[in-house]
């Protein structure tokens, strides 16, 4: 395999006329250059070089082979300095994965506003429930709920201290009734979800540091967090849900919470991505405009 530093070094003597000159270049003794040139003569299967005592000089597959030498040093440069320069400006293409419900209801209107501040990023986005995997999907960014399993993965924090709530519709209530502890929802229709093929039937709480679970039945179970949300606001059952998806309806009372002074499961919001070297300027901004939002939906009142 040919070495980019031995077609530096050959170049190097080559316009020169000296081994000696392209060693001090590039700070490596006369005996590692002629190294160089004797590895990439013998990848090539040619002589590129006759040496005298006073100078070099191109043989003619020398001349031949030089400016592809020059040209490829050329692109890989320039592919190096593409990437520098992407990671010093908001731009781009940025493929991003995203929770069906915060996604559609919150996140995409955020996203309006990042595009228009920053009209040079170009922007892929998927939204599903399943947990993409980011080392065989075409993601670079992943919004989701929850730490990852993986612990490669790199999570920023955008809403560290949100919970799950039990929550219904007020008809639901004004028939059923609110369960005054967690026992009492296996007394209700829990609308039920799949995260990733498994069932999320298993409600978890706290009081006063003590955790407790309570396995919950229903008649309605979706792979889609958006479809439980919008059951719940139609009545058709009791949702266990991010804060973060139904604020705005516990705002304007399409929905009710209940079990109030039982603390639920935590749903941290993050920001995932593969490596901190994913982390450019445009994925730093993003993260820093939809952490300010995020902030400010949830603070006002």
């Amino acid at each position: 395999m040919i070495r980019l530093e031995d077609l530096a070094i050959f170049i190097c003597a080559a316009d020169n006329g000296s081994l000696s000159a392209a060693a001090r270049q590039y700070e490596v003794t006369p005996a590692v250059a002629s190294a160089a040139l004797k590895r990439l003569e013998g990848e090539l299967g040619a002589r590129l070089l006759t040496r005298s005592t006073r100078s070099l000089q191109l043989t003619p597959d020398g001349e031949r082979y030089l400016q592809y030498a020059r040209n490829t040093l050329a692109e890989v440069n320039a592919g190096r300095d593409a990437i520098a320069h992407g990671r010093r400006i908001v731009g781009g293409h940025l493929s991003l994965s995203l929770p069906s419900d915060v996604g559609r209801n919150l996140v995409f209107k955020w996203l309006d506003e990042f595009q228009n501040l920053h009209p040079a990023v170009v922007l892929q986005v998927r939204i599903s429930d399943r947990v993409a995997d980011m080392y065989r999907q075409p993601v670079e960014v992943a919004i989701r709920y929850s730490p990852p399993e993986d612990s490669s993965l790199v999570a920023l924090p955008l809403a560290p201290e949100n919970r799950r709530v039990v929550c219904a519709s007020p008809e639901y209530f004004s028939r059923h009734g609110k369960p005054r502890n967690p026992a009492d929802l296996r007394q209700h229709n829990c609308l039920r979800y799949l995260l990733s093929d498994n069932l999320h039937s298993r409600w978890g709480f706290s009081k006063d540091g003590t955790p407790m679970h309570v396995i919950v039945n229903g008649d309605r179970v979706c792979d889609d967090g958006e479809l439980v949300h919008r059951w719940a606001i139609e009545g058709r059952g009791i949702a266990y849900k991010s804060r973060l998806d139904v604020l705005e309806d516990l705002r304007r009372g399409r929905l009710l919470t209940a079990l109030d002074e039982y603390e639920g499961e935590a749903a941290p919001l993050n920001l995932v991505c593969t490596h901190r070297m994913m982390l450019s300027p445009t994925v730093k901004a993003l993260r820093e405009l939809l952490t300010e939002r995020v902030a400010r939906y949830v603070n006002t009142e």
